[in-house]
């Protein structure tokens, strides 16, 4: 894991301008000296909810990295919010997690709040005095949209919300939820059978159930929402009626899949660089382990996946920034970004021998965290089911084309560096 700001590899210089290098040396930075001295007490301390971290981020302004300076935010665009993930993740997964988890749902608001919502929500994320979350995932549904049981009745000019959900990024740090509903009479169609409500955390009738650790990512918080008739004004409605399928599809396309690649890249470079780091000072045979050929060979492999990982994340969200139709991209980068990390953490297990065992070895900790990109914004098979839609060149709605209006604002200007 880098302990000093790096440059970008010459291979990104095409995707970054000028302002994207001094993001990159800052997150660097901000990573060195505020995640890394947390990042053992965090694994220590699998049952605390990290707050510290998300506070340091969000006096920056990150958490707005996506948002208009007419919100106050940062109008960094697609490439700006993978650089702050991706190079945070280097350092701790769980602290890149608290981030893009926020940026799911702003990216959200953004695409289908009205102009008075975005006034009354955006500027409180950019001055970093709300967080949110997006909850979708349900305890029997799963991820799948179709199946939401959550259900939302007008009474007057409010709305009852009744259900659960499960697995929610910043779960316990949010200070408002959007919250995707069943609002169909029996018989619509899916399409047109759910709607988006942001749920503020302190309306009656919302709990959040008490923080359970996971496998891995220590100190993020991803835990379950119960709505008991939970009040909401038709104001917190975000889009249409029955336009809940279009904002949790086109968030997830957008913003989960591209944060997701990010934060397995993160993962993926710093178990390269631990692992390169111990067989050079490991003696063996008159010389060091990074000697012998057959694990020069595995490291090469390493290598290959980790260069063909960054060029994936960083080009698809370019593409993103300049408005051009690329959801098959952003799919793919989450799909091989994941897969190809979770076996380069299985290679540097192996090659580390019972090093990697050992309890307090940060290799463990990587490996375990590799794991939580897997099934958030579509498990790999949903992404293979997509990419196949793609090659059979199938009519899906593609996000990236139809936003593109919104999605463009962070255009590089071609007179930068």
């Amino acid at each position: 894991m880098p302990a000093t700001p790096t440059t970008p590899p010459p291979a990104l210089r095409p995707y970054l301008t000028t302002r994207h290098e001094l993001l990159w040396d800052e997150a660097d930075t901000f990573a060195t000296e505020h995640i890394a001295p947390r990042a053992a007490r965090m694994e220590a301390a699998p049952g605390r909810v990290e707050r510290k971290v998300a506070d340091l981020m969000a006096a920056r302004g990150w958490f707005a990295v996506t948002v208009p300076s007419a919100f106050g935010g940062l109008g960094g665009g697609h490439v700006a919010k993978t650089i702050l993930v991706h190079r945070i993740a280097c350092v701790s997964a769980a602290a890149a997690a608290i981030l893009q988890a926020t940026l799911i749902p702003v990216g959200a608001l953004l695409h289908f709040a009205t102009y008075e919502q975005k006034g009354r929500w955006l500027p409180r994320v950019a001055d970093g005095s709300l967080l949110l979350s997006i909850a979708v995932t349900e305890p029997r549904a799963g991820g799948h949209i179709g199946g939401i049981e959550t259900t939302a009745e007008r009474a007057g000019n409010q709305w009852l919300i009744t259900g659960s959900k499960i697995h929610i990024g910043n779960s316990h740090l949010a200070g408002a939820h959007l919250v995707v509903a069943r609002t169909d009479q029996a018989g619509m169609s899916t399409s047109q059978a759910l709607t988006a409500f942001m749920v503020e955390a302190d309306r009656p009738g919302l709990s959040v159930c008490d923080h359970r650790p996971g496998l891995g990512l220590h100190g993020f918080s991803a835990g379950r929402l119960d709505l008991d008739h939970v009040r909401v004004p038709e104001d917190n409605v975000i889009g249409d009626i029955g336009q809940g399928l279009s904002v949790a599809q086109s968030s997830s396309i957008l913003y989960g899949r591209p944060n997701l690649a990010a934060v397995s890249l993160g993962i993926h470079e710093a178990v390269v660089a631990t692992t390169t780091a111990r067989l050079k000072t490991r003696p063996r045979y008159r010389g060091t382990l990074s000697e012998l050929p057959v694990l020069r060979d595995r490291i090469g492999d390493m290598e290959a996946r980790l260069r063909a990982g960054r060029i994936l994340a960083y080009q698809s969200v370019h593409l993103l920034d300049q408005g051009l139709p690329c959801d098959a991209d952003l799919i793919n980068a989450k799909y091989l970004g994941h897969q190809w990390a979770v076996q380069s953490a299985q290679d540097a297990m192996e090659l580390h021998g019972a090093h990697a065992l050992d309890r307090d070895y940060v290799l463990q900790r990587l490996w375990r965290d590799i794991q939580h990109t897997y099934p958030p914004a579509g498990t790999g098979e949903v992404q293979r089911i997509r990419l196949a839609d793609a090659a059979f060149d199938e009519g899906h709605i593609q996000w990236s084309e139809r936003l593109a209006a919104e999605a463009a604002w962070a255009r590089p200007d071609p007179t930068a560096a």
